[in-house]
């Protein structure tokens, strides 16, 4: 899908893979600069061929970034730390002179857990990067497009089809997910006056690397919910998430802010 960004900074987490790096690849098609970040720096190294069709490889590796160039500045950024990110913030505004958008794509599966077997490590890792790292790049984001007074600008965060409905065995992915569109809708209503919008997503089973890294007895229920219980029987290919995110992202969804667009393929309808 094609998407009329010249000219315009987006930032992206967890672009090393799966969501995160197709949206990055869209964005860049569509002339944006973009500020890229991971968690596994190897990631993002073998990510940027393919997010520039090639143009970048290897990576031009300065003393702060793993890569840095005239459109894109890639970092390896822990989101639930608030000052690798609150770095990143400062570091893609002091590159670019503006930020116009986000997609907030960091994040971690749940340990497939019964409630009663989850630890509370396992509880705070979850929140820690899934709400908590989603927050601390969403008050980050804030703060830049308001001091510099954006006139438009769209915030794009990840929940799941579980943070709308509950999923056994993952109580703690789904409460982090619910919290996730909390926090959105709730930000939503305090930066429209400003001219930002917050919106989620809300995937169901995608293609991507983290899904395909789940246990067998896992990817057998996926299998069994893909034929049995969604209306397209298939997962979605995580370039079909990035075109619903470069939507919300674009003026084409300009009086849309505080909602959660589901992307499953029919599966909760």
């Amino acid at each position: 899908m094609a998407f009329d960004f010249k000219g315009k900074v987006f930032v992206v987490s967890g672009a090393g893979s799966g969501m995160g790096l197709a949206t990055a690849k869209l964005l860049y098609e569509c002339g944006a600069n973009i500020s890229i970040v991971d968690n596994r720096r190897e990631a993002i190294v073998a990510a940027l061929p393919d997010i520039t069709g090639g143009k970048v490889s290897p990576p031009s590796e300065t003393k702060d970034a793993v890569h840095e160039d005239d459109r894109i500045i890639a970092l390896e950024v822990d989101v639930s730390s608030s000052a690798q990110v609150n770095a990143w913030t400062e570091a893609t505004v002091k590159k670019f002179g503006r930020l116009d958008g986000a997609a907030n794509l960091a994040g971690i599966t749940s340990g497939k857990k019964k409630v009663v077997d989850i630890t509370d490590e396992d509880w705070d890792r979850m929140m820690r990067v899934n709400l908590t790292g989603t927050f601390y790049a969403t008050r980050a984001q804030v703060k830049a497009m308001e001091s510099l007074k954006m006139e438009a600008a769209s915030i794009v965060n990840t929940s799941s089809i579980y943070g709308i409905s509950g999923k056994e065995t993952s109580s703690d992915y789904s409460a982090a997910k619910h919290g996730v569109i909390g926090m959105s809708s709730s930000c939503a209503k305090e930066v429209g006056e400003n001219g930002i919008r917050v919106n989620c997503i809300a995937p169901g089973i995608i293609d991507t690397r983290m899904v395909r890294s789940l246990p067998p007895h896992f990817l057998e229920s996926h299998a069994r919910t893909l034929q049995y219980g969604q209306a397209l029987h298939r997962m979605a290919e995580a370039k079909e998430v990035a075109n619903l995110i470069g939507f919300l992202l674009s003026d084409l969804s300009s009086f849309i802010t505080g909602a959660t667009y589901t992307i499953d393929g029919g599966q909760i309808c």
